[in-house]
């Protein structure tokens, strides 16, 4: 698989560059690449589709705030894959005529600027643990979409054949106007009043969608989920909405991140925290303690003399990285745990330790007295 460029470089842009910055690069780019403006050239529409990709992340602002922090791994979904997608989602960037304005009206294939419609998206809510977030996981999850009628093949009509041309755009989907002013004439194109856009007129409806070219489907849906994944990155499938009326292209399917709280461990970006207490014996005289991964329980050692507040690392026990650079490390912050409660008997005991140790700020001053205090109490 060919490496994706940098989309920005994709459009000859800075990463600071303005909104309406990018959207005049972009139409500079698609101009310079039209396919029908570049009959000889095999790479052209290749670039026409690569432009429009960048242009799709970098006009959202959601979309491109993960694009900067997470590169092409971002989950955003990649822009659309076929020509008449594209002049669907941007043409009017181009003004009221759409790319046809620039390129002799009749637009791609003698299609005549018909456009391709594009169902809605459908938004699901997808709740990830920890476990499943630092190591990617296939998930299949149960959706209603409206799918195209297969009896009538998504067209509305009987059979799928009773339709007929629209009779005030004769089949174009768009009605044009010409205006004289002291320029000379213009030509504007609007969508069909009639057909809105369709082309087509049906003649007898479906009798299993009543026309409507699509119906409810309850399906399962595979998603892959990539290890790094964070709370709030929204995934996209495309394909995976709902298919538009009458025919067109379905929308896509966006999956938006929610990680479910751990109980024990809490992520810091790549980095799992935790936080063990220990004893002050164990503290003086060292451990070997179990901690919680999200791998499993691991063993670690206490070295003798271990201060409040050290941080252990245990390398690689973190979460994958987005873009493959590696993985994170888990953290373990030693706490020092004080009882708060004390019998008669450990009061006494704990009295002879602080006089032991006699509060010195010289570490180790006196700690012959208080290892000898402590190992008296225990024989």
């Amino acid at each position: 698989m060919a490496t994706k460029r940098d989309y920005y470089e994709v459009l000859g842009v800075a990463k600071t560059a303005s909104g309406e910055e990018i959207k005049k690069a972009y139409r500079k780019v698609a101009i310079k690449f039209h396919p029908d403006k570049n009959p000889d050239d095999p790479t052209a529409e290749d670039k026409f589709k690569e432009a429009a990709e960048a242009y799709e992340i970098l006009s959202n602002d959601d979309k491109r705030a993960r694009y900067d922090r997470f590169g092409h791994q971002s989950g955003n979904g990649g822009g659309a894959q076929n020509m008449e997608d594209i002049f669907s989602q941007f043409g009017d960037i181009f003004g009221g005529g759409g790319f046809e304005g620039f390129f002799g009206g009749q637009g791609r294939g003698g299609q005549g600027g018909r456009r391709v419609k594009k169902g809605s998206n459908l938004r699901i809510k997808l709740k990830l643990d920890l476990e499943e977030v630092a190591n990617g996981v296939e998930k299949k999850i149960k959706v209603k979409r409206y799918v195209a009628c297969q009896p009538c093949s998504g067209t509305g009509a009987k059979n799928g054949t009773d339709l007929k041309d629209c009779g005030t755009c004769h089949g174009q989907g768009q009605v044009k106007r010409v205006v004289n002013t002291m320029l000379g004439q213009m030509v504007s194109a609007s969508t069909c009043p009639t057909c809105h856009g369709e082309g087509k007129i049906v003649s007898s409806k479906c009798d299993t969608c009543h026309g409507e070219g699509r119906q409810l489907h309850e399906e399962v849906i595979p998603i892959n989920i990539p290890a790094g994944v964070a709370e709030g990155m929204q995934l996209s499938m495309n394909g995976k909405g709902n298919y538009p009326e009458r025919g067109g292209m379905p929308g896509d399917l966006l999956i938006q991140i929610e990680e479910e709280p751990h109980e024990l461990l809490k992520r810091d970006g790549n980095n799992i925290m935790f936080e063990q207490y220990i004893s002050f014996v164990d503290a003086a005289l060292g451990a070997s303690i179990e901690v919680p991964t999200i791998e499993g329980k691991v063993k670690i050692k206490v070295d003798p003399g271990t201060q409040p507040g050290k941080i252990l690392r245990l390398r690689g026990k973190g979460i994958k990285d987005l873009n493959g650079y590696g993985r994170g490390d888990q953290l373990i912050h030693l706490s020092v745990w004080t009882p708060k409660n004390v019998s008669s008997e450990e009061r006494e005991l704990l009295e002879k330790l602080r006089n032991a140790q006699n509060f010195t700020p010289n570490p180790g001053k006196n700690e012959k007295g208080f290892f000898e205090k402590v190992k008296e109490y225990f024989q």
